[in-house]
């Protein structure tokens, strides 16, 4: 999901000049909620500034009847980022470790819950995935949710399923192809709908894709007075476990079309990183956990500095540092011991649907 936010300047009918922040948002009824929401930031932030939201579409839009991981990122940075705009807010999920020159991640907002959620068709409520029939058609889009569930729920199958969330609910509760389908549990709390959560997938069932649950604002690197604006909506512990996240996802040169999962922390200035990586079907896998202390320090940051992607100049250099370093350790950990060999397998397989 992104939307597109451009500066401009509004006279409004006593002659004051204010900003004019126009934001492009997907049409969809999420996109539009979380559009909503970081426009409230802003404004709160930024009383003078003039909110304009303009509706488009998305390569994702038109590719409904495509699986997901088949479409290969297709939610990455925009083209649309010409001179008449400014910044673009995406889910960071959907954004490539590397961005193109030129570009860089100026926040990363407080995260949502990013674990996974299960969805019962109204006929399994009061059900869990362990305790639904077997043989029953479980709905996902993502390789990395299917691979952990095939492991772990051997007696259920899998299926894609394609859509925004209403579409993707649409399809569960008017036929009877799906006993259940998972989504992504802050769309689901951003939409209302906590009442649909029937099970919160727990890292021992299922670990979340890397950046899931947050939203990243993407700008030009070279407007200093753009970067600085967005900069306050940086969320500290969230910058430092996407950091790592998206550290360990790069070294591995893992992405859309593979399963990569992790689950992150911070508890008593030590930030703790699963990562594993798994076969298509789950049967192949490496997990392995490592921590780092990031307490922070006062030293002065180098604002020109990026770490995959991101440029959070008001955050201890420091613990940034660390943060990357400990994703790219954990990715060599399991790189050492057959990772390359189970991430190849899985995208040639993925290529060959």
């Amino acid at each position: 999901l992104f939307w597109l936010i451009s500066v401009l300047s509004w006279q409004d009918g006593n002659g004051k000049v204010s900003r004019v922040i126009r934001i492009g948002t997907r049409k969809s009824q999420l996109a539009r909620i979380q559009t909503d929401s970081v426009a409230a930031k802003l404004k709160e932030l930024y009383p003078d500034v003039h909110l304009e939201i303009v509706g488009m579409s998305t390569t994702g839009d038109k590719i409904l009847d495509t699986a997901l991981h088949n479409a290969a990122c297709i939610y990455g940075p925009c083209s649309c980022l010409s001179h008449r705009v400014d910044l673009v807010v995406h889910s960071l999920k959907d954004l490539p470790t590397t961005l193109p020159p030129g570009f860089t991640i100026g926040a990363v907002l407080e995260r949502e819950n990013p674990h996974d959620a299960v969805v019962l068709h109204p006929k399994h409520v009061g059900k869990t995935l362990e305790t639904l029939p077997e043989n029953s058609v479980i709905g996902t889009s993502s390789l990395r949710r299917a691979a952990q569930l095939k492991k772990r729920f051997p007696q259920l199958e899998f299926k894609d399923i394609r859509g925004n969330l209403n579409t993707r609910l649409k399809k569960l509760d008017e036929k009877e192809d799906y006993a259940a389908i998972i989504l992504a549990a802050a769309g689901l709390r951003r939409m209302g709908w906590d009442n649909r959560i029937s099970q919160i997938l727990g890292p021992e069932d299922c670990m979340y894709a890397v950046g899931q649950g947050a939203l990243a604002v993407e700008v030009r690197a070279r407007d200093a007075d753009i970067l600085e604006m967005v900069s306050v909506l940086h969320h500290p512990e969230t910058v430092l476990r996407c950091i790592a996240e998206r550290a360990f996802l790069r070294h591995l040169e893992g992405g859309c079309s593979v399963p990569v999962a992790v689950h992150t922390e911070v508890k008593d200035s030590q930030l703790y990183l699963t990562g594993a990586v798994y076969s298509l079907d789950g049967s192949d896998s490496l997990k392995e956990t490592m921590q780092t202390g990031v307490a922070a320090s006062q030293e002065e940051v180098d604002e020109g500095v990026q770490r995959v992607g991101v440029t959070a100049s008001k955050i201890s250099g420091e613990a940034q540092n660390k943060a990357e370093r400990l994703g790219v350790d954990l990715a060599k950990l399991l790189l050492s011991k057959g990772a390359k060999e189970i991430l190849t397998v899985a995208r040639q397989l993925n290529d060959a649907r």
